[in-house]
């Protein structure tokens, strides 16, 4: 989690300065380096610039100054963004394994069969590779909590889906990655309007990410996250929960030996 204002003080302290010796060497007033402190305020770049200039920290406070800007107004970030600091990253997927969690191999079936992916597949399974690493590699991990149909399970050839399943298996023992999986038989549902992901940030509030034909949109409204949590709970609660998901998992394992 961002931690701008105790850096702030910790950097001015090993200095051995008082608010108003950092305020007079960055030029502002004290009520400003005060504001800053207990995060009423965050720096603008000019301003952390110089506090930086200030405390000897290359540009430790630029950095932590436009993070926290972007906290505080998450419309800026990208998906890719909030998907790498969420703490919890829910989702529902109606046709495809979620993209965090697919296989080089599958990945690449999947964009292949987009005509307009015909001459960047390469660069869009590296980026999803590596948008994979910065969510379950990094430490800690984040938690993420995936229902997807069943259909999505049986979707594709024998020798993509097997080894897709048994990632799917094996991440499934991991205790950051909960799997579920929505059987055919439930019939209508909440997840019918298309996919979902949702992402809890380290200060607690949620995004929402809504996938498309051209380039989806992220939706940061409370109103917007919260009808979509309502969608995702109810999905949820429609779902085989995990041993018996697991389970469904290794049985169609089994079924493409």
């Amino acid at each position: 989690m961002n931690d701008l204002p105790g850096e702030l003080r910790r950097l001015r302290l090993v200095r051995r300065w008082n608010q108003q010796q950092l305020a007079k060497a960055v030029g502002v007033s004290k009520s400003l380096i005060t504001s800053f402190e207990t995060a009423r305020l965050v720096p603008q770049d000019e301003t952390a610039k110089a506090l930086d200039l200030a405390l000897g920290s290359g540009d430790q406070i630029q950095k932590l100054s436009a993070e926290m800007r972007g906290d505080r107004r998450p419309w800026l970030r990208s998906w890719r963004d909030h998907e790498r600091r969420a703490v919890l990253l829910r989702s529902w997927e109606p046709l495809v394994v979620p993209g965090l969690l697919q296989t080089e191999e599958y990945a690449r079936a999947i964009f292949e069969a987009t005509p307009a992916n015909a001459q960047k597949v390469d660069d869009l399974v590296s980026t999803r590779m590596a948008r994979q690493a910065a969510v379950l590699e990094r430490d800690p991990p984040a938690t993420i909590a995936a229902v997807m149909a069943e259909a999505a399970l049986d979707m594709g050839a024998r020798e993509i889906m097997k080894p897709m399943l048994g990632r799917l298996a094996d991440l499934g023992h991991r205790p950051n990655v909960q799997l579920r999986v929505l059987p055919r038989s439930v019939g209508f549902h909440a997840g019918l309007a298309g996919p979902i992901s949702m992402a809890t940030l380290p200060d607690g509030r949620r995004v929402a990410y809504l996938d498309d034909q051209l380039r989806g949109r992220t939706a940061v409204d409370a109103a917007e996250t919260g009808e979509l949590e309502l969608a995702l709970t109810a999905i949820e609660g429609c779902a085989l929960n995990i041993p018996q998901s697991r389970d469904l998992i290794l049985r169609m394992i089994d079924e493409r030996e």
